[in-house]
């Protein structure tokens, strides 16, 4: 989705090679203005960040709004970027969004330091009342994207570019090996389960969010060991799980975004992605900051029953995947919501050995 104002956008180098620094927009009086700091692995991973990009577009086609993008090169530029967007004076930016979890520690400080600046954050808490956080229950949608791969490669199913096999496994490639990721990794290993604890596992991290020859490597090594569906939680690495399905005829599951739609070239392998909302969160507050409502010190958590998280089938597949598959994910997602199943957050707390792959 494009800004109103996107025709008009011009993109600025304000710190050199430490991260792209880009503005949008004419500065108006009666604008409301937004920083955004995005997660390291930067726009145009088709995932994370480009969903709070779509939140922010979003806010700019309904409202009076402007954005300017800030792009960090590596962890330690994230300081930087908040406070480069809080001491701005021209424009005075009403809102810092700070995508990631990686925003925290900088966040906690700058919080203090720049105590009449509002700012929300997604995918950690920073516990000060300028700053709104945004947390997904990524294990309930991770546990509805394994059920389905529980379903799946118990079945004999040939469609678009993959076939299932005559083996009992799946595999889940992770980015950072960090408690986030644990908990898309956990909610996975507990649908499998869910659906079949038969299933075989196995279970890798790519240590990079950007590096889909890696994503490819270990995809590769997955489907040769017998896996005929591997979700992936790792940003841009996850393209390269996307090539090594249609490469070796098997298929995947995306992150984030519907994948089947932001990378279409590989809709003819993704089953489906587990979509997380954060455009949503950050539509809602910058809707809250233009209606005059921000809601500083306040925790969103966001799971299957306040839409933050959800299963959408691929594009392509939807219609060739199993009436009697949607039923039974329709079924489990209504026992989540309604407290009858409790999804684990670390993998050691899934009955389930996991095969971990190298």
């Amino acid at each position: 989705m494009r800004g109103k104002h996107e025709h008009r956008r011009r993109f600025l180098q304000l710190l050199g090679g430490a991260a792209a620094f880009g503005s949008t927009g004419f500065l108006q009086d009666d604008t409301t203005n937004v920083g955004m700091v995005y997660a390291t692995g930067g726009l145009g991973d088709n995932s994370f960040n480009d969903m709070a990009h779509r939140g922010v577009q979003q806010a700019a086609d309904e409202f009076a709004v402007e954005f300017q993008n800030a792009e960090p090169s590596s962890p330690s530029d994230v300081a930087t970027l908040q406070r480069r967007f809080a001491r701005s004076q021209n424009p005075d930016y009403e809102l810092i969004c700070c995508i990631g979890f990686v925003q925290a520690e900088a966040l906690q400080r700058n919080a203090q330091r720049f105590s009449d600046q509002r700012f929300m954050v997604v995918d950690t808490v920073v516990e000060q009342p300028n700053v709104a956080s945004y947390v997904f229950k990524e294990q309930q949608g991770s546990f509805q994207v394994g059920h389905l791969a529980g379903l799946m490669t118990d079945m004999d199913f040939s469609a678009g570019a993959g076939e299932t096999n005559d083996d009992l496994t799946v595999g889940f490639v992770g980015g950072k090996e960090v408690p986030l990721i644990k908990k898309f990794e956990a909610g996975y290993l507990a649908g499998v389960e869910h659906a079949n604890p038969d299933v075989n596992v196995l279970s890798a991290y790519a240590g990079a969010w950007s590096d889909p020859a890696k994503g490819q490597s270990i995809a590769n090594s997955m489907y040769d060991n017998g896996a005929d569906i591997i979700y992936h939680a790792a940003g841009g690495t996850g393209t390269g799980v996307f090539k090594a399905a249609q490469s070796s005829g098997r298929y995947a599951i995306g992150v984030d975004a519907d994948q089947s739609e932001s990378l279409p070239d590989y809709a003819d392998v993704i089953l489906a992605s587990m979509v997380k909302h954060v455009d949503q969160a950050v539509l809602q507050s910058v809707e809250r900051v233009v209606n005059g409502n921000f809601q500083g010190g306040s925790v969103n958590r966001l799971g299957l029953q306040e839409n933050g998280v959800e299963a959408v089938y691929g594009s392509q597949l939807a219609s060739e995947i199993p009436q009697e598959v949607k039923s039974a994910l329709e079924q489990s997602k209504q026992r989540i919501v309604n407290g009858e199943i409790t999804v684990p957050t670390k993998p050691s707390q899934v009955g389930q050995a996991t095969t971990t792959t190298q």
